[in-house]
């Protein structure tokens, strides 16, 4: 086997590259990553420099990973500012270091994306030794594969690997029927409180529809860019992905894409993009205009969830942390990260840390998980 790294996802056709187990997920297509590029949200000056690793035998791709070179570590949604901080004040660099991952999707998904009938392990194994090769080459001071899989997870943890835990909150489909049979399963508490906000959005006036990506138009795609920057300046966050990145995701992914937008007196004052896979909805942007009671919860959530069950698609994964995701029928979820630090001090003090968050993390879930908005069954 032989394994190189290439600064654009171009190297590899689309096909050759979506051929590979993507396990359903939009994220990880070739076309999602190209957008990426194309529209300047990676590579460039943003921080991101694409060096996606291929592996390959007679010719033929065995295995890839999206792989970048990072200087900061913004997009990421696995939170590494504390250890960048602790090099700083200790006079060594963090930046470069080497992230496997989506850029800003903080989506599980296979890192390794492997042929079919290709031998996961071996390939995992081929895999860390090449990105650890490559980090030393570039003087990186770490490889951080970001939300892998419970499978890849495993398969990878331990020595020389860091194995890092956190939470997300992602609604299940049990078999509903219809979105009341969902709000029959909560509390009666939390089903007051879903029918009063889908209620104040209706006495709003409000409508939202569900417009699929090939039946968007430039009309919508412009609304839905201008929702996202309007959430960017509200919160004072980066906008990391540009109005070219939302056109050729119109373009070459349309198939992926439902809008969820918001209509009233024939304007649309409110929108959420989301992608599906073959199982799953996930949740991105969203973003309005004016305030109005409950419109976030009804765009974002319920409706939402309201598609998955009309579609039957299996989970709803509405984006990362939210706790108050949580009386809306989103259980948390486990999520996994792996690391490496060339810096032996460091990768000692790392991994210390990390037993401690994992037992703060457990014990922040069990609470959680006490406070469930769904029925309890009668014995």
């Amino acid at each position: 086997m032989q394994t190189r790294f290439v600064d654009s996802i171009r190297a590899v056709p689309a096909a050759t590259w979506n051929g590979l187990d993507l396990a359903g997920n939009p994220f990880l297509r070739h076309e999602f990553l190209l957008a990426l590029e194309e529209s300047g949200c990676v590579d460039g000056k943003s921080g991101w420099a694409s060096q996606h690793l291929l592996i390959e035998q007679g010719g033929r791709l065995l295995a890839a990973a999206p792989v970048y070179v990072k200087q900061h570590s913004y997009g990421e949604y696995v939170f590494d500012w504390a250890w960048a901080n602790a090099y700083q004040r200790a006079g060594l660099r963090y930046y470069p270091k080497l992230v496997v991952a989506v850029p800003f999707t903080p989506v599980t998904g296979p890192r390794l994306l492997l042929a079919p009938g290709a031998d996961e392990a071996a390939l995992l194994a081929t895999a860390g030794e090449a990105l650890i090769a490559h980090a030393k080459a570039l003087r990186a001071s770490s490889v951080h594969w970001l939300f892998t899989p419970e499978r890849q997870t495993t398969a990878l943890a331990g020595e020389p690997w860091l194995q890092r835990v956190g939470h997300q909150f992602h609604w299940e489909n049990r078999g509903y029927g219809s979105f009341d049979d969902y709000v029959a399963a909560l509390t009666a508490e939390k089903r007051k409180k879903v029918r009063r906000e889908r209620r104040q959005v209706a006495e709003a006036g409000i409508e939202v529809r569900v417009v699929p990506g090939r039946a968007a138009g430039d009309a919508e795609w412009a609304a839905m860019y201008g929702f996202y920057r309007a959430t960017v300046a509200r919160h004072g966050a980066i906008a990391y992905l540009s109005e070219a990145f939302f056109e050729r995701l119109g373009q070459t992914l349309a198939d992926c894409v439902v809008l969820l937008l918001a209509v009233r007196d024939d304007r649309y004052v409110a929108g959420a993009l989301n992608l599906q896979g073959t199982d799953a909805l996930y949740g991105r942007y969203w973003g309005c205009h004016a305030d109005y009671h409950s419109l976030h919860f009804e765009t974002c959530y319920y409706r939402a969830i309201e598609y998955c069950i009309e579609q039957g698609l299996a989970r709803f994964e509405a984006g990362a942390q939210g706790e108050h995701k949580l009386s809306r029928g989103f259980l948390p979820v486990q999520t996994h990260s792996l690391h490496w630090l060339a810096e032996p001090r460091f990768a000692d003090a790392v991994a210390d840390y990390l037993v401690e968050e994992t037992g703060q993390m457990e014990q922040y879930r069990e609470l959680l998980a006490e406070h469930s908005p769904f029925r309890r069954e009668q014995p």
